[in-house]
């Protein structure tokens, strides 16, 4: 991690950063708990790594990173997220809103409010994506949400 990345990192977890960290934290705990959500906890355990040290990593698609499909990046991953929206998704898509707009009312806050809409982007749709850092994404970035 590059010096600006870690800067950028530790002022990211007072701007909001550990507070949706430890809100995916929850969500993965809860589908964890039942058993069946065990493939979107997972995700959420992932993505709350990548929502408290977002700078200097990326989420792309898995497909285009791998270079191939699996059952997360097709019809069944489309499910899924269908089903991760419904639960967990739009509540942590509206925590990230919040911030974003706290955030966004300084100008100084401004990268991290964008950096919190991106993630309420990710929120909505984390099944098939994977964290890698910045100078790994290469191609697959397209779509990707990077920071």
């Amino acid at each position: 991690m590059s010096l600006l990345s870690l800067l950028l990192n530790l002022l990211w977890i007072v701007s909001g950063g550990v507070w949706m960290a430890i809100g995916w934290i929850v969500a993965a705990l809860i589908m964890a708990i039942t058993i069946i959500g065990l493939p979107w906890a997972r995700a959420a355990f992932n993505i709350a790594v990548y929502t408290l040290l977002p700078f200097g990593q990326t989420a792309v698609s898995r497909a285009a990173y791998t270079g191939r499909d699996d059952l997360g990046t097709g019809p069944l991953g489309a499910v899924g997220n269908i089903i991760w929206l419904v639960l967990a998704g739009w509540w942590l898509a509206l925590g990230h809103l919040v911030f974003a707009i706290g955030l966004a009312i300084t100008i100084i806050g401004l990268p991290f409010a964008w950096a919190h809409l991106k993630l309420a982007g990710l929120s909505l749709w984390p099944i098939g994506k994977m964290i890698v850092p910045i100078d790994q994404a290469g191609g697959a970035r397209h779509g990707g949400y990077a920071l």
